[in-house]
C-alpha cells in the first residue's frame, strides 16, 4: 500500500501521538508523523539491561562459533544489540560470530536489515505475520539445533514452537526488560550500525508518567503506541483509564496482551516499522476528520 503524500488527507493532522518508547528509538516514528501533520510525544516506560549471569549467553556463543548450531534465530532488534556488544567484547565482528553453515532467521524487517547490513544472509523471515507466530508458519527445518537468545519476559510461544517442530532449542537470556530508565552500569550500549535506523530531525518532547497522565485525563491524547506486551502493561499500570485516547499496538502478541488485560485495541499494526504503525494509525483516523 503506497504512503500518501505528507500533504494529502490521511487524518493525521493535529492528532498527538503517544509513543511509548525512548526518545532516540521513537524518532524513526515520530519523524515519519510529524511529517503528516501529527504531534508525536515520548513516553520512555521500559528499557533493556544485560542479563546478570554472562555465563548462559557466553557459553552457547562459544558453541556458536565453533558451528554447534544449524540456526541462529534473532527474534528482536533488542538481541541484535545484544550480539553486537558481544562481538565487540570479543574484538571481533557479529559476522564472525556466525559460522558459514549457521542458518539466521528472524521476525522483523529492522532486525533483517542490521543483520544484513553487517554482512550476516538472512536465510528465513516472514514477509506476511511479522511475529513469532509467523516465523513458525514458513519454518520448514526439521530437527536442527537452534540457537534461541531472547528476553527474560519473552513468550515461551517460540521456542515451545520450534521444539514441536523437531528442533533441539538452546533457549538463552540475552537481556532483562526493566522499567525505564536502566541502570547506567547495566544498559545495552551498542549502537546500530549507520544508515540502518532513520534519525532525522530533533527529537521529539519526553513526557514524565505524570504529564502522561495530566495529558491523558485532559483528553488531548489522540492515540497512544505499544511495541509490546510488556509496554501494554505498563500502559495500563500508568492510566487508570484512555478515555477518549486510542490504543495502537504494534504486533498480534501486543494486542492480544493489551486485550487480555482489559485494553481496548484500536488498531494493530501489520508491519512493525514506522510505515506500518502510520498505516494503523490513518486506519483510525481517516474517516474521522482532523481535530479541531
Amino acid at each position: 500500500m503506497p504512503r500518501p503524500e505528507p500533504h494529502e488527507s490521511n487524518g493525521l493532522t493535529g492528532r498527538r501521538v503517544l509513543i511509548t518508547r525512548s526518545a532516540d528509538r521513537a524518532r524513526p516514528l515520530a519523524s515519519l508523523l510529524s511529517s503528516f501533520g501529527a504531534e508525536p510525544l515520548v513516553l520512555p516506560l521500559i528499557d533493556f539491561e544485560r542479563a546478570g549471569d554472562q555465563a548462559p549467553l557466553d557459553s552457547a556463543l562459544d558453541r556458536l562459533v565453533a558451528g554447534n548450531f544449524d540456526w541462529l534465530v534473532i527474534s528482536s532488534i533488542t538481541t541484535v544489540r545484544v550480539l553486537l556488544d558481544k562481538a565487540a567484547q570479543r574484538g571481533v565482528d557479529l559476522a564472525d560470530l556466525v559460522p558459514s553453515g549457521t542458518k539466521v532467521a528472524t521476525i522483523g524487517p529492522s532486525s533483517r536489515q542490521v543483520l544484513e547490513s553487517v554482512g550476516l544472509t538472512v536465510a528465513l523471515s516472514p514477509t506476511d505475520v511479522q511475529s513469532a507466530e509467523g516465523l513458525l508458519a514458513v519454518w520448514e527445518s526439521s530437527g536442527g539445533r537452534v540457537f534461541l537468545p531472547q528476553a527474560d519476559i519473552a513468550s515461551p510461544g517460540l521456542r515451545e514452537g520450534l521444539t514441536a517442530r523437531g528442533a533441539d532449542v538452546t533457549f538463552v537470556v540475552a537481556y532483562n526488560t526493566v522499567d525505564y530508565p536502566a541502570r547506567p552500569e547495566l544498559r545495552l550500549t551498542a549502537e546500530l550500525p549507520s544508515g540502518v535506523v532513520v534519525s532525522r530531525g530533533d527529537m521529539p518532547p519526553t513526557l514524565s508518567p505524570d504529564e502522561a497522565r495530566t495529558a491523558m485525563d485532559a483528553g488531548s491524547l489522540d492515540a497512544v503506541v505499544a511495541a509490546s506486551p510488556s509496554a501494554a502493561r505498563r500502559i495500563a499500570h500508568i492510566f487508570p483509564a484512555l478515555g477518549t485516547c486510542r490504543f495502537i499496538a504494534i504486533g498480534r502478541p501486543t494486542a492480544a496482551e493489551a486485550s487480555r488485560i482489559g485494553l481496548t485495541v484500536a488498531a494493530t499494526a501489520k508491519e512493525p516499522t514506522p510505515d506500518g504503525i502510520v498505516a494503523a494509525l490513518e486506519s483510525v483516523f481517516a474517516n474521522e476528520g482532523n481535530p479541531q
